[in-house]
C-alpha cells in the first residue's frame, strides 16, 4: 500500500504530491511554484508577497457569502534531518513507507510537519462537495528556522476574521496558545596551534540519538548529544593534557541535538587511561538513559594526527561553557497542567572557517519576561567564557482566548463527529499565530492538526486514521463557521 492509496483519498493524494516537492527552509522555490502551478491548474486566485508567502483564496459555497472569512493557515518548509548525511534535500524526494496504521519515510524526516497541514488546505479549495463561507489559504516560508514568512507578512495579504493553524500534531486536542522563542549565538575566536607531536588522537562520536523537537519534546528528557560530548571533553580536561583539533554537533535550532562528534587528543603516555575511562562513561550514559534512548550510540576511535588545533585556553573555555550551558525544562507553567513555561536547547556548535566556533541555543516560554530571563542566563554564562554573544530578534507568544468562538466551534465539531470532547491546551512551542496576532489584533485563532511523532527527527511519523479525524474536523468546523454572519 502506498499513500496515495489511504483514505480521505484527497488530501493523501496531495500529501503525496507535496513529499515529492523538495522544501529546505529558506528554500521554499519549488513548492513554491509547486503551490502556484496547482492554482492555475485549478483555476483558484493565487499572490505572493515580497518575502515569498503566498495566499489562495475560494469564494463561499453560493448562500454563504455573509459568513466570517477563514484563514487556512500551513507553512510550506520542512526540517531536514537524515541518517544518512549525504541525503540531498534540495534535489530529492521523500521516500514514504506506509507502516500499518502510519506513515514514515525512509530514513529522513517525513515533512508532515507541516505537509499535511498544506495538503489539507489545498483540499479544501478544490473540494467542491464542501460547504463553507470565503476561504483565505495561508502559506508561509521558513517556519522552522525562523517563522520568517510570518514575521514579514505583506501588507494585506489577508483580511478574514478567524484563523486556524493547520501545525499542530495531536489528535483531539485544540491549542489556543503557544510559547515565544529567542535564538542566543555565541561565538568564540580562537588562534590555530601545530597539533602536538607527542600526542595521541582521538574521534569520539555521539550518535542515533532520538533528538526531537526542541519544544514539543523538550519535557521527556532525551538525551543531548552536545551535552554528552562536552561533558566528556571536560572530564578529559580535568584529568590530563588537552588539545581539541575539531568539534561538531547538532544542526537546527529547534531540535534537540542527536549527534555530535569532537577530535582530541592527550599525551600518548595517557592513551590507555582515556579508552578506560570513555569505557566508564559509556556505562553511565547507558545506565542514565535506559529505556529512554535505546539506539543511543557514543563511540571512541584513534585517529590521525591532524595538522592544527584550537589554542588550549579558548578550548577549555568552549568545552567548560558548553559543559555547563542549561538545556531542558527550566520551569513548568502555573495556569495550565503539564505545560512547559520556560525551556532552552544547546543547539548546535559548529567550528566557522580556520578561527570561529559558534554555539547556538533556543531559548522559549509563555511568560515573555522568563523568555529573556533565561536567553539573559545564557548570555552571561558565555560573556564569562569569552565568547562574543547576540541575540536573534525573537518572536512572540499567542496568549490563550478561552473565550474564542474558533475554538469552541472547532471543539464542537470534533465531539459531534467524534464523541469526545477534544482537550484544550497550549503548546510549548513557537507557531505563527503569535506574530499574526501581533500584525492583526482582530484576528479569532485556533491551532489542531493530526498526531505526529518525533518531528524535526528520521523518525518523523504520522498517524493515519488521526489524518481521517483531521480531516472531518476540519471541514464539519468551516461548516458551522460557514451558517454565521460576519
Amino acid at each position: 500500500m502506498t499513500v496515495k492509496d489511504l483514505k480521505p483519498a484527497l488530501v493523501f493524494g496531495i500529501f503525496d504530491q507535496i513529499t515529492k516537492v523538495p522544501r529546505p527552509s529558506k528554500k521554499e522555490d519549488k513548492i513554491r511554484k509547486f503551490l502556484l502551478d496547482f492554482a492555475a491548474e485549478h483555476g483558484i486566485f493565487a499572490k505572493t508577497d515580497a518575502i515569498g508567502n503566498v495566499v489562495m483564496t475560494a469564494p463561499a459555497t453560493p448562500g454563504k457569502e455573509n459568513a466570517p472569512t477563514v484563514i487556512l493557515q500551513a507553512h510550506m518548509d520542512m526540517v531536514c534531518e537524515s541518517n544518512d548525511k549525504s541525503f540531498d534535500f534540495e534535489n530529492n524526494p521523500i521516500t514514504t513507507i506506509v507502516d500499518g496504521e502510519w506513515i514514515h519515510a525512509d530514513g529522513t524526516t517525513l515533512g508532515a510537519d507541516n505537509g499535511i497541514g498544506m495538503a489539507a488546505a489545498l483540499a479544501v479549495l478544490v473540494d467542491k462537495d464542501l460547504v463553507h463561507g470565503p476561504i483565505e489559504c495561508l502559506f508561509t516560508v521558513d517556519e522552522e528556522t525562523g517563522l520568517t514568512g510570518a514575521n514579514n507578512l505583506g501588507d494585506g495579504m489577508i483580511s478574514g476574521e478567524m484563523l486556524i493553524n493547520l501545525d499542530s500534531e495531536d489528535d483531539a486536542e485544540l491549542f489556543v496558545g503557544c510559547a515565544g522563542g529567542v535564538d542566543t549565538t555565541c561565538t568564540f575566536r580562537y588562534d590555530r596551534s601545530m597539533a602536538p607531536t607527542d600526542f595521541h588522537f582521538f574521534k569520539m562520536e555521539v550518535k542515533n540519538g532520538l533528538g526531537g523537537h526542541s519544544g514539543g519534546d523538550i519535557h521527556l528528557g532525551r538525551a543531548n548529544a552536545n551535552k554528552l560530548l562536552t561533558r566528556f571533553l571536560w572530564n578529559m580536561i580535568k584529568e590530563f593534557e588537552f588539545s581539541l583539533a575539531d568539534i561538531d554537533g547538532g544542526n537546527l535550532r529547534n531540535a534537540i541535538p542527536r549527534a555530535a562528534h569532537a577530535v582530541f587528543g592527550v599525551h600518548t603516555s595517557n592513551k590507555e587511561k582515556v579508552v578506560a575511562a570513555f569505557n566508564r562513561y559509556v556505562a553511565d550514559v547507558k545506565d542514565e538513559y535506559a529505556g529512554l534512548e535505546p539506539t543511543l550510540e557514543l563511540t571512541i576511535e584513534s585517529v590521525e594526527r591532524p595538522e592544527f588545533c584550537l589554542d588550549s585556553a579558548t578550548a577549555r573555555r568552549l568545552v567548560e561553557a558548553s559543559y555547563s550551558a542549561p538545556h531542558g525544562v527550566v520551569s513548568m507553567s502555573r495556569d495550565i497542567e503539564g505545560l512547559v513555561e520556560t525551556s532552552t536547547n544547546l543547539a548546535s556548535i559548529k567550528m566557522h572557517g580556520e578561527h570561529e566556533v559558534v554555539v547556538t541555543t533556543s531559548q522559549r516560554s509563555s511568560v515573555e519576561s522568563r523568555k529573556w530571563d533565561i536567553a539573559g542566563q545564557v548570555e552571561a554564562l558565555f560573556e564569562l567564557a569569552g565568547a562574543t554573544v547576540s541575540h536573534g530578534d525573537g518572536y512572540p507568544g499567542w496568549k490563550p482566548n478561552m473565550d474564542s468562538k474558533i475554538m469552541h466551534l472547532a471543539s464542537d465539531a470534533y465531539e459531534e463527529l467524534y464523541g469526545i470532547r477534544p482537550a484544550i491546551k497550549a503548546i510549548h512551542a513557537g507557531l505563527e499565530c503569535g506574530l499574526f496576532k501581533e500584525k492583526l489584533p482582530h484576528l479569532d485563532m485556533v491551532s489542531f492538526g493530526p498526531t505526529l511523532q518525533n518531528v524535526h527527527s528520521p523518525s518523523e511519523r504520522m498517524n493515519i486514521p488521526a489524518v481521517e479525524r483531521f480531516w472531518g474536523q476540519l471541514t464539519r468546523t468551516l461548516e458551522k463557521v460557514a451558517d454565521l454572519k460576519a
